[in-house]
């Protein structure tokens, strides 16, 4: 099946929407925090990130969902820096500390090319959120160069509507965290207390773009909607709140990782609610909310874990 954006190509549209991308940028207002920085001009908005995106790696990655990966890997593109930055993030290093070199668009682009070479089923831009410009630069180039793979946006849930509405038609695949219900935990954690209200309206304007995940039948996606939700200790995330919004909200079919690979790190070794991993009982908690709110998407990994007490 054509990935959605070579239409877009094809009639003129995707470089306008590259433009349109790019004017947000003078007074940043890409993402909800709305910081106002003339990015254009190098400044650094809340993301510490100016004008060029910078990518900390990108390879062929099979730690992905299967749906993602299948057999050849998912095109990872990691994006340093991030417009979140949870105090507990499982990629410090990269969104914190910004390990990763600035790339001009010609070399996004080799990038994708080179994955694509490789076999990968698509591109997962790991942290999309602040360089959607950059990115659209870089697909334009990609795209002359014979890119014609899925694109993932594997992003937070901290995305603007606006921005989104851009990328209508960009993305084939959107796979968001829902990583907090109450404004308490997000505020303590991301310094966004607006992050439940934002990442509802993201999750169903990324729904009512492409929908419920579609897969070919050798069980790759090519199309749809793919949620995470990272279960963490205490029941800080939510995790009941989160799964019965998705299944009555978004769709009971939903595709959902309930993911329980939290390990505290970053600046919350110290913090009295979260300063552990997670117990085998908390996940196995999570999964049965999640199978509770009628969801039927579950991720297989969750389900062989629960059966298996993993």
């Amino acid at each position: 099946m054509e990935p959605s954006y070579l239409e877009l190509h094809r009639k003129g549209i995707l470089s306008e929407r590259a433009e349109k991308a790019l004017t947000l940028m003078e007074s940043c207002s890409l993402c909800p925090r709305e910081c106002g920085a003339n990015r254009l001009k190098g400044e650094d908005g809340f993301c510490e990130t100016g004008r060029k995106a910078r990518v900390s790696s990108y390879n062929a990655h099979f730690g992905e969902e299967s749906p993602l990966v299948g057999v050849h890997g998912s095109g990872t593109i990691f994006f340093s820096s991030c417009n979140l930055l949870c105090s507990f993030c499982q990629n410090y290093e990269i969104s914190h500390l910004k390990e990763g070199v600035e790339v001009e668009p010609e070399q996004m682009a080799e990038m994708m090319i080179l994955l694509e070479k490789r076999g990968c089923h698509n591109i997962n831009f790991v942290t999309p959120t602040h360089v959607v410009p950059q990115l659209l630069e870089a697909l334009l180039i990609a795209i002359e160069q014979g890119l014609r793979i899925p694109l993932v946006y594997n992003s937070s849930g901290y995305d603007k509507e606006e921005t989104l509405r851009i990328l209508d038609g960009v993305f084939d695949i959107y796979m968001p965290d829902f990583k907090f219900w109450d404004k308490k935990w997000s505020d303590r954690y991301c310094k966004a207390p607006d992050y439940r209200e934002v990442a509802e309206a993201a999750l169903k304007e990324m729904h009512r773009q492409v929908g419920d995940l579609m897969m070919d039948d050798q069980g790759i996606a090519f199309r749809g909607l793919l949620i995470r939700h990272l279960v963490m200790p205490a029941n800080v995330a939510g995790a009941s709140y989160v799964m019965d919004f998705i299944a009555k909200e978004i769709s009971i079919n939903s595709y959902v990782n309930v993911m329980d690979q939290y390990r505290p790190c970053g600046d919350v070794l110290k913090d009295e609610f979260i300063n552990r991993r997670l117990t085998a009982e908390e996940f196995k908690d999570a999964i049965e909310v999640a199978r509770g709110a009628g969801l039927k998407g579950l991720d297989k990994r969750d389900r062989i874990r629960l059966v298996f007490g993993l």
